[in-house]
Parts: structure tokens; C-alpha cells; sequence
């Protein structure tokens, strides 16, 4: 798959068969259009191009409106390079793009810029200065300018009873399970371990802190959960075992919430390394206990259910 952040030097498109949208999640609510996508391009022998914006358009036109995101620009890419797009285009959005009429957005954007053969959309698409533009104005230009348009209808994206919205809620309600089976995938956490207190050290669980590597992240609801970790091993990546804590340590009196990786049978120092976090289980709420001792046995009981459960997993027990 090849990126394209610099939309006034874009390559040419073979018979370009583009889409448009957010799609933030990359999630099973958004295969219907894509999977279009990819049949109209085997059909017309042409290219499979994904039109996505950085920052979320929200993020601009109305900031306190603006949602958490389920995937960082950097993990939507790895999503469409997985599902096989030939080309994601990332459109730098601000005030001045927002501020296209939907025939500019048509003649100057789409057309000018990508040539489309093919615009697949979703019945709900909007477009343009104040989101006037829709699929009939998109049809009629393409009359003009010599490309057609596929809409994908209500009852078939409203089948999946997937978007991003409801996957929020289930991660912020710490119903994991949920979110990942409408996410099909593990919800994934993605920053730079940085130091920390080191108490976990002391008490036998040496923990990874995890500054996310996007602000507008969206952080599941506090408790411990358990996880694969994706760790630059001595220059390979390995995929380790581990368990992770969410949120403010009320037994030790915690102000800032924080995220906590213990990855089990490591004990190395990753100070400022990458550490890809996809959680596979939600296990317990946060709670506070009489004392250190406590927490310790805890930790333990923690860990040796994590480490079944995870085994039973991998089995498919």
C-alpha cells in the first residue's frame, strides 16, 4: 500500500476507485463500502484509493464536540494496509478545506486531484461547506466529468449495527469483549514507555508506563485487563504476555491515571521504546486495597489468571 500525505503531488491513478471518510476504527461497520470498493476496482481494472483526514474534521469545525478516536492516524494505517488498499491518501483537514463549497470539493478536490472512475459513498455521505453536498449533487457532476457513483443503501450498512460510537461506549463501560467483536479485532493502545515510580518493581511486578503516542486516543475504562504487548527484542519484534492496569492506584493514593504494562517472564529495561499494547480481556475494576500486601496478592491472583485465561486463548480451550 502505498501513503500519500501531500495531496499537490499525488501520482496518477489507474482508473482510481476511491472512497471517503474517517474511518476511524477501521472497523466491521466500514467493510461493506470497502469491500465495494475492491469489486468495483477488479471490475474496472483500476486501483483502490481511501480518502481519510487528519485531524478528525471535528477536531476543527467544532473541538469540544470533537470525539475521542479509537485508532491514531499511525494504527489507521496499518488497518487499510492489512485490508489491501493500493493507495490511502491522508488529507491534512483545516478551516480552509472546510471551507470548500461541494462543487469546489467535486471539480477542485475529487476530480482534479484523483480523476476517480468510481466514487463509492455511503448513503449518509456529506460533503462541502456546511456538509450541503450529497449523493444526487455527486451523481450529476459525474455526468459532467465522466466518472460514476456507487451509494451503498441504509439497510446494508445499517445490517452491520456497527459504528464507532457504540464501540466507544463499550470500551468506556469496560465491556471489551463488545467492542472487539464489533471492532474485529483487539482494541489497541500504542505509545512510549517512560519512567515511572518503580513501585511495581518493588513489589515483584515490574510495570512499563505508557505515554500514548496520540492525545486524542480514546482510554478504555479503568480496571486490569489482560494483553499482548509487540516489543523490540534485541532488534526483532516479539509478541509477549502480559497484564495491564488502568487508572489512578487509589491504594497508593494515585492523582493522575495512568496506564501500566506488566509483561510477564521480562524483566528489561525499554525506557522510550514503542510498545504496541492490543488488550485481549477485561478482568477486573480498579479497586483500593488495605495495603501493599494486599495489592501484592492481588497482583498475583491476577496474574496467574491472566496467564490461563491467555493460554486457554491461544488453544482455543
Amino acid at each position: 500500500m502505498q501513503v500519500h500525505f501531500q495531496i499537490d503531488n499525488l501520482p496518477p491513478f489507474r482508473n482510481a476507485v476511491l472512497t471517503i471518510g474517517t474511518f476511524d476504527g477501521v472497523h466491521s461497520g466500514h467493510t461493506a463500502i470497502l469491500d465495494k470498493l475492491r469489486s468495483e476496482a477488479n471490475a474496472h481494472n483500476g486501483e483502490t484509493v481511501v480518502i481519510t483526514f487528519h485531524p478528525h474534521p471535528r477536531r476543527i469545525l467544532n473541538n469540544a464536540d470533537a470525539p475521542a478516536l479509537l485508532t491514531s492516524l499511525e494504527e489507521r494505517i496499518d488497518r487499510f494496509n492489512n485490508i489491501g488498499i493500493d493507495h490511502l491518501v491522508i488529507v491534512a483537514f483545516d478551516t480552509a478545506f472546510s471551507a470548500l463549497t461541494a462543487d469546489d470539493y467535486i471539480q477542485k478536490f475529487l476530480v482534479d486531484l484523483f480523476h476517480p472512475k468510481v466514487i463509492v459513498i455511503g448513503y449518509d455521505h456529506r460533503y462541502g461547506q456546511g456538509r450541503t453536498g450529497d449523493y444526487t449533487l455527486l451523481k450529476q457532476k459525474g455526468e459532467t466529468f465522466g466518472y460514476t457513483v456507487v451509494e451503498i443503501p441504509e439497510k446494508m450498512l445499517d445490517a452491520s449495527r456497527v459504528n464507532s460510537t457504540l464501540i466507544r461506549h463499550a470500551l468506556l463501560d469496560g465491556d471489551l469483549a463488545t467492542a472487539n467483536s464489533l471492532l474485529s479485532y483487539p482494541y489497541r493502545l500504542q505509545g512510549e514507555v517512560i519512567e515511572g515510580d518503580k513501585l511495581g518493581r518493588t513489589l515483584g511486578f515490574p510495570t512499563a508506563n505508557l505515554a500514548l503516542n496520540d492525545s486524542d486516543k480514546l482510554i478504555p475504562a479503568s480496571g486490569v485487563y489482560a494483553v499482548k504487548v509487540e516489543l523490540n527484542e534485541n532488534g526483532l519484534i516479539r509478541q509477549k504476555l502480559g497484564m495491564m492496569n488502568i487508572g489512578y492506584r487509589p491504594t497508593v493514593n494515585g492523582r493522575e491515571r495512568r496506564i501500566e504494562v506488566h509483561i510477564f517472564h521480562f524483566d528489561e529495561e525499554i525506557y522510550h521504546q514503542i510498545l504496541k499494547v492490543s488488550l485481549i480481556a477485561y478482568t477486573r475494576k480498579e479497586k483500593k486495597f488495605a495495603g501493599l500486601e494486599a495489592l501484592k496478592i492481588q497482583l498475583e491472583q491476577d496474574r496467574q489468571h491472566i496467564t490461563q485465561l491467555l493460554n486457554r486463548l491461544k488453544t482455543g480451550g
